[in-house]
C-alpha cells in the first residue's frame, strides 16, 4: 500500500491508536496532518514522523467544537493542498457503572467528542471530497459499536452512532467516488491499558479467544488497508478488530 502524494488528516493523533496510525499513514507516503487536544502529543507524534523522514505539521483542535473543527479542516486543506484521506478517531470513554449513576455531564462529554465530532468533522471532510471528486474516510467506531461494552452506556451508544453514521454516510456518497468505512477495536495495549498494570491486562487478555491484547500498529494497519486502493470496493463496512472478543 501507498499514499505517496496524498493528503491525509488524523484527528486525536496525539497519542494511542491516533499516534500509530498517522506514523503508518506517513511511513507509506502520505503528508499528514496531525491533530488532538494535546499539544504536547501532537508535536511529539510530527516529531517521530519527521525523524522517520515523513512530513506531518500538527494543528490543535477540539473535535466537539464546531468552530474549530472548521478552522481544523480549512488549516488541514491550506498545508496538505487538499483533503484526500481521512480518519476520525479522536475519541474519549468514561468510569464504567450503571446507567442511572452516569452524570449528564459525563454523558454528554462522550457525546460531543465521539459522536458529535465524528458528524462535524465529517462535515467539513466531505464538503471538501464532494467538490474534488474523490476521498476516503475512516471513522473510529468500537467493538462496542456493534456489541455491548458492560457499564459503558454513553460509549456503547456513541459508539453505535458512529457505526449508523458510516453506512448513512457511506451509501449517500458511494456514487461521488468517496468510500466511508469504520474500524471497530476491541482491548487494545495503548497507553490507557498500560496505566492499569500487568496484572489487570492479564486479566483482560484473558477474555480475549486469541489470548492477548490487540496493539496500535494492527489497527493502523487495517486503517491502512481500507484507505487503500486495494479496499477499492468496501465501503459502509466496520471492521472489528478485537481477537474474536464476543461480549453479550
Amino acid at each position: 500500500m501507498t499514499f505517496e502524494n496524498a493528503g491525509a488528516l488524523v484527528t486525536g493523533a496525539g497519542s494511542g491508536l491516533g499516534r500509530a496510525i498517522a506514523i503508518r499513514l506517513a511511513s507509506d507516503g502520505a503528508r499528514v496532518v496531525v491533530s488532538d487536544v494535546s499539544a504536547e502529543g501532537g508535536a511529539a507524534t510530527v516529531d517521530t514522523i519527521v525523524g522517520a523522514g515523513g512530513q506531518a505539521s500538527f494543528i490543535q483542535a477540539d473535535v466537539s467544537d464546531a468552530d474549530g473543527v472548521e478552522a481544523l479542516i480549512a488549516e488541514s486543506i491550506d498545508y496538505l493542498g487538499g483533503l484526500d484521506l481521512a480518519v476520525n478517531n479522536a475519541g474519549i470513554a468514561h468510569t464504567p457503572g450503571d446507567l442511572h449513576q452516569l452524570s449528564i455531564a459525563e454523558w454528554d462529554a462522550v457525546m460531543g467528542v465521539d459522536l458529535r465530532g465524528t458528524f462535524l468533522c465529517m462535515r467539513g471532510e466531505l464538503a471538501h471530497m464532494v467538490q474534488a471528486g474523490h476521498g476516503k474516510i475512516v471513522n473510529m467506531a468500537s467493538n462496542a459499536g456493534t456489541k455491548n461494552a458492560p457499564g459503558m452506556a454513553a460509549y456503547t451508544a456513541a459508539k453505535h452512532g458512529v457505526v449508523g453514521l458510516t453506512k448513512n454516510a457511506a451509501l449517500q456518497y458511494a456514487r461521488r467516488n468517496i468510500q466511508i468505512n469504520a474500524v471497530g477495536p476491541g482491548t487494545i495495549l495503548t497507553e490507557g491499558i498500560i496505566a492499569f498494570g500487568a496484572d489487570q491486562q492479564e486479566q483482560w487478555a484473558d477474555l480475549i479467544p486469541v489470548g492477548r491484547m490487540g496493539r496500535p500498529e494492527e489497527v493502523a494497519a487495517a486503517v491502512a488497508y481500507l484507505l487503500s486502493d486495494e479496499a477499492g470496493f468496501v465501503t459502509g463496512h466496520t471492521l472489528l478488530i478485537d481477537g474474536g472478543l464476543m461480549w453479550d
